[in-house]
């Protein structure tokens, strides 16, 4: 019975230490993964002088516009998806007539989810 538990523990180890990472989403980056989304989907209208800018005020050229957010106030809250705007308006959760980008096809479900987890893990500028 000793020697059962003495393998036990050694096995045990490798599989909890596998475990602690188990169920945490891989680090997401601003400019390596979310900042080429809103390139692609979102700077045709919301760059100075875009339609988008022009209802808003909001513009997506830099990280610090980004979080600016609009002439209404912040479109993204660090660590909460739920309650960041930005969130909600690409993933659909909103009344379609507002859902974004407009007149675009909707932005593929991984990279809405990419930047569901990067404001999820604080939406910091790396």
């Amino acid at each position: 019975m000793k020697k059962i538990m003495k393998y036990s523990a050694v096995l045990g180890l490798p599989v909890a230490l596998m475990l602690v990472g188990c169920g945490k989403d891989p680090s997401v980056s601003y400019s390596a993964d979310v900042k080429p989304i809103l390139q692609q989907h979102c700077v045709e209208c919301h760059l100075n002088g875009g339609a988008g800018f022009e209802a808003s005020g909001f513009l997506v050229e830099s990280y610090d516009s980004l979080m600016k957010g609009t002439k209404f106030g912040p479109v993204i809250v660090p660590g909460d998806s739920i309650s960041s705007s930005l969130y909600r308006l690409v993933a659909g959760e909103v009344d379609p007539s507002i859902r974004m980008p407009h007149q675009k096809e909707p932005i593929p479900d991984q990279e809405i989810a990419l930047i569901e987890t990067w404001i999820a893990q604080g939406a910091q500028n790396n």
